[in-house]
């Protein structure tokens, strides 16, 4: 792993996309380690943290995170899902976070040297491209661990450095939990991050 601590940098994380990757690989995040973990390494300036959360007056479980988040250290975006029905009727969140994280990227990037993205989402190879241009170096944090991948083959060739998940979870894991099993891949609920616990 590339850090240098002479690189202003800054962390960009999907907060369901890591939810999604870390559940699968059978830990939870401790949000309070991995901010030292990261400035324990580089200059870092700002981690971005995004989330969807709904947008009505029931008790969000995501609330409590996303609290603890703005209070210590991080900078939280968030923005207002739909909630809909499926159609074996359950209760689904929708909400994409793609265009906050690229705007806030792309701003950042005439200010920072370092740009560090946790996502495997495909669709942001063109945003790390421009971004590249820009003369900002770019690593992406995801898992090949996963089933399936959770990182998209297009943007790990395009990254200047991948750094798997799996390897680097030990440094901020919380608690060791159960992997679960996958029916296919899907984006987290409201309700399934009822169970990340607030850092302690």
């Amino acid at each position: 792993m590339d850090f240098r601590q002479d690189e202003r940098t800054c962390l960009f994380i999907d907060g369901a996309n890591l939810y999604s990757a870390s559940r699968n690989l059978g830990f939870d995040v401790d949000y309070r380690n991995m901010l030292a973990y990261f400035k324990s390494r580089c200059n870092l300036v700002r981690a971005y943290y995004y989330a969807a959360v709904v947008d009505t007056d029931e008790y969000s479980p995501l609330k409590p995170l996303t609290d603890w988040l703005a209070y210590n250290g991080y900078s939280l975006v968030t923005k207002a899902a739909r909630e809909f029905t499926d159609p074996s009727g359950r209760r689904r969140v929708r909400g994409n976070m793609e265009v906050d994280i690229a705007v806030d990227m792309l701003e950042s990037a005439p200010r920072i040297d370092h740009a560090i993205l946790f996502s495997g989402d495909a669709d942001f190879r063109r945003l790390v491209e421009s971004v590249q241009r820009q003369g900002v170096r770019v690593s992406v944090v995801s898992s090949l661990r996963c089933n399936p991948p959770m990182i998209g083959d297009e943007l790990r060739r395009q990254a200047d450095q991948f750094l798997e998940l799996a390897e680097i979870a030990t440094e901020f894991t919380r608690r060791q939990t159960e992997p679960r099993p996958r029916s296919g891949a899907r984006a987290p609920t409201s309700e399934s991050v009822a169970d990340a616990a607030v850092p302690s």
